[in-house]
């Protein structure tokens, strides 16, 4: 089927698309992350011929060569964004230009070609209209859009491929957590650190996270839910989780973020809630925060909350703290009343309960 004159995409329908009772039953209870829709995004790209061939077709397994650069070389970046079902019974995305600007960014940090904003947000109109059946219904329901280019080129030698795919999945989604938002415990990682001064920090690549993985492992082992970074100089300055940012929230009501210096990925939705914060009238800082601090304040009450936020769990409260030698509860251990209440504004701005000033809601036909 040739793509229409409002998309560069054009769809080719799966043949044997889910039967609508099972997938009906599969959005029940559907997790997140399990749960994928009939079809994908695809574009190429070459030296030769740019950005080509874009098109949405069924979802199937890859085929790969061995020599495939991205499993030798790691060239292979990603985003996640979500698309909503709308109070008033319509569909939109949130924030796709702040994706797409990322993608590019993290693009260029990997050296590998820039797509263009506008091919990125056809890209997810383009399969959200294709599969649209798959949002969940439900105050925490959503389809959970993830695009992601690889380097497809067969070579092995150090240096950028001249071939790449682009690729959106989606993913039909609920709550993160089960029972909602709760709060949860950290261990502060002394030993691993994330990213340094210079590296790959600010980009969204694999390789972040596979790293983090061995200190997710510890946290876990040690009774944990997520693991917390240092800074990779000092050892002292508190940086994000695995996969979210984190924030702190003092007794007067204001708020603390760790800045981006290039070590930290420059979240979408901690860019949200900064300016949320701020509309409510509500102090944000975005400084350095020392691990020996944030124990002093949360002992003497100045940190009355903190929480870490992300696409995947929007907001999530922290309730305990833990290192080699020390640990230490935030607040009464559950969810404070200011996390609570940025993570219902965000909500309500993303499901259409509530008004746009900043223009972040894109809706689609």
């Amino acid at each position: 089927m040739l793509a229409s004159s409002a998309s560069p995409f054009r769809l080719e329908p799966h043949a044997t698309p889910v039967e609508a009772v099972t997938r009906d039953a599969r959005l029940v209870d559907p997790g997140f992350g399990k749960v994928f829709t009939d079809h994908m995004a695809v574009v190429g790209w070459s030296s030769a011929d740019g950005w080509h061939d874009a098109r949405v077709v069924a979802r199937t397994p890859l085929s790969v060569d061995p020599a495939c650069a991205v499993l030798h070389y790691a060239q292979e970046i990603f985003e996640g964004l979500k698309a909503y079902r709308l109070a008033d019974g319509g569909t939109a995305l949130f924030r796709p230009d702040a994706n797409a600007a990322r993608f590019r960014s993290s693009a260029r940090r990997l050296a590998m070609p820039e797509l263009p904003d506008e091919l990125f947000v056809a890209s997810l109109k383009a399969l959200v209209a294709a599969d649209r059946d798959w949002i969940p219904a439900g105050e925490e329901g959503a389809l959970y859009l993830r695009p992601f280019c690889i380097a497809s080129e067969a070579f092995l030698g150090v240096r950028p491929a001249t071939e790449y795919l682009y690729m959106v999945v989606a993913s039909s989604v609920g709550a993160y957590w089960k029972g909602g938002a709760r709060a949860v415990s950290l261990w502060v990682s002394h030993q691993f650190t994330r990213a340094g001064a210079g590296g790959t920090g600010a980009a969204k690549c694999g390789g972040n996270y596979a790293t983090s993985l061995i200190a997710q492992q510890e946290a876990t082992e040690r009774g944990h839910d997520q693991v917390v970074f240092l800074d990779a100089a000092e050892r002292r300055w508190v940086e994000e989780l695995g996969g979210m940012n984190i924030f702190f929230v003092h007794a007067d009501g204001s708020l603390r973020t760790p800045p981006l210096t290039g070590t930290i990925l420059p979240g979408i939705t901690r860019d949200s809630l900064i300016a949320l914060a701020r509309d409510a009238g509500r102090t944000v800082r975005e400084e350095p925060y020392a691990i020996e601090q944030w124990r002093a304040d949360a002992a003497s009450g100045r940190c009355a909350e903190a929480f870490a936020c992300g696409t995947a769990a929007v907001v999530t409260p922290i309730g305990q703290v833990a290192g080699p030698d020390y640990a230490f509860p935030i607040g009464d251990g559950g969810i404070g009343p200011v996390t609570a209440e940025l993570l219902a504004a965000l909500a309500a701005v993303q499901r259409g309960r509530a008004p746009d000033p900043h223009g972040w809601r894109y809706p689609l036909p």
